[in-house]
């Protein structure tokens, strides 16, 4: 959980393998736009920053979070892809709404890692406000972008 005390950013540098060779879907989400390209810059840089090709990284866009789980089907079945990541935030609102995207995502995503066993990672926010997904997003507890880009590359090395 990104507190004061901890930054999605920070990682440890254990278990990070070379994905100089590697091929990366980055699934991202147009709404809440503002946040979710945060995300994808800071997973696209970390991937990058780690080695990846710029030529490697395919990137897709959704409609909404919900759609995240289909699209990541999609470029998992695709043998080339070896990793998937899914960027999205969905922010509480004064509906249930919330609970059953936040609820179906993290199954959606979960299922379709299993189905293709490769690394399909979960970079969705789910905040209360706006600020606290911009605070997540780049802000004052990092970026849950590079958090998922450094878990897939750990995921890799398996």
């Amino acid at each position: 959980m990104a507190t004061s005390l901890k930054s999605l950013s920070e990682y440890s540098s254990k278990n990070i393998v070379d994905i100089s060779a590697k091929k990366f879907a980055l699934v991202v989400s147009e709404w809440n736009e503002e946040v979710t390209e945060a995300l994808y810059s800071g997973a696209y840089q970390t991937l990058i920053q780690h080695g990846a090709k710029k030529e490697n990284i395919i990137r897709k866009n959704v409609p909404g979070s919900f759609e995240l789980s289909l699209a990541a089907q999609w470029c998992a079945q695709d043998e080339t892809i070896d990793a998937v990541i899914c960027l999205g935030c969905v922010i509480q609102g004064e509906t249930r709404h919330f609970d059953f995207i936040c609820d179906a995502v993290a199954h959606g995503i979960t299922n379709v890692s299993l189905k293709y066993n490769k690394p399909v990672i979960f970079g969705v926010l789910t905040p209360n406000t706006q600020q606290q997904a911009l605070d997540r997003a780049g802000g004052k507890h990092g970026n849950k972008g590079d958090e998922a880009a450094i878990t897939a590359i750990k995921m890799l090395g398996f």
